[in-house]
């Protein structure tokens, strides 16, 4: 069982906890942790975006964020994203690697194996812009199905028109996107 902080509308805990499961069934607010891991090729930002695997509770094969999982109660967001890029991708980076981007909010309500899902999260955004090889990736199969660079303009484009393969929250993306424009 997995315990989360509840927390307010600056993503700071209130000292009440829930279980994941229930604070997805009821919508209640909680805190994640996104790291995208990026490169720079031919004057262009390429994003690494992870195809869910097929048994997620939520956006089941399709393509997401690089990294990113839930906050337990009592950790702090940095660490999290640290765990997360390690179990999900194999990525054992430093602290000081992950360089924060931004926060968003993000809320919505679907269907998922014919259950309400309702998200309710306080996102913190990290970036990673070590070189990266496909091949030198360890993914966490239980999560991840497989990973693929893609253009970030294009993905920015396609999510505005169809959501039929990536599930990138726009919100989260518009952060990656802001940070990066500051750092060219």
């Amino acid at each position: 069982m997995e315990i989360l902080d509840i927390c307010d509308e600056r993503g700071l805990p209130t000292g009440k906890t829930i279980e994941r499961a229930e604070a997805h069934r009821r919508g209640i607010l909680h805190r994640t942790a996104h790291v995208w891991v990026v490169r720079r090729r031919e004057g262009r930002w390429e994003i690494l975006l992870q195809k869910r695997a097929q048994n997620k509770e939520s956006f089941p094969g399709m393509f997401d964020t690089s990294s990113g999982g839930h906050i337990p109660t009592g950790a702090e967001p940095l660490d999290s994203a640290l765990r997360e890029l390690e179990e999900e991708l194999g990525i054992r980076a430093r602290p000081e690697q992950l360089a924060y981007a931004g926060h968003f909010r993000s809320q919505y309500e679907a269907v998922f194996y014919g259950a309400p899902f309702r998200d309710n999260e306080y996102t913190r955004v990290y970036v990673y812009r070590e070189p990266v090889e496909l091949g030198d990736l360890r993914l966490q199969t239980e999560e991840v199905e497989e990973v693929r660079w893609f253009d970030l303009e294009a993905v920015r484009e396609e999510i505005r028109t169809s959501r039929e393969r990536i599930c990138v929250p726009s919100d989260g993306l518009a952060v990656l996107a802001d940070y990066l424009n500051r750092e060219a």
